[in-house]
């Protein structure tokens, strides 16, 4: 019966409304930086949310971001994420990390 219910409600959007990114399997390289779309769950929608990265170890930088975007699949939301992304890398460069 918990299943049945379970089901039930993640298809109206109930529970949580909010859950914490979930990571992209591989990131995007895009100059000299990884671009990880990380999607955010929101009520049965995607929140756009992304990570961008330069360098490696300690000597990595990482900017998060989150927007207003929502979609409604996945693949869409994970889409704009690297477009945003390729956006603020040309538009800010390193001064992103600053």
């Amino acid at each position: 019966m918990a299943g049945i219910m379970d089901s039930i409600r993640n298809m109206f959007g109930g529970g949580a409304t909010s859950k914490p990114p979930q990571a992209a399997n591989e990131p995007d390289s895009y100059k000299d930086y990884l671009i990880y779309a990380e999607p955010m769950s929101e009520g049965g929608q995607w929140r756009l949310a992304g990570r961008i990265v330069k360098g490696v170890g300690d000597a990595a930088k990482e900017h998060k971001f989150i927007r207003a975007d929502i979609f409604a699949s996945r693949e869409e939301v994970e889409a704009m994420t690297l477009r945003k992304a390729r956006q603020i890398i040309d538009e800010q460069g390193d001064r992103l990390f600053s």
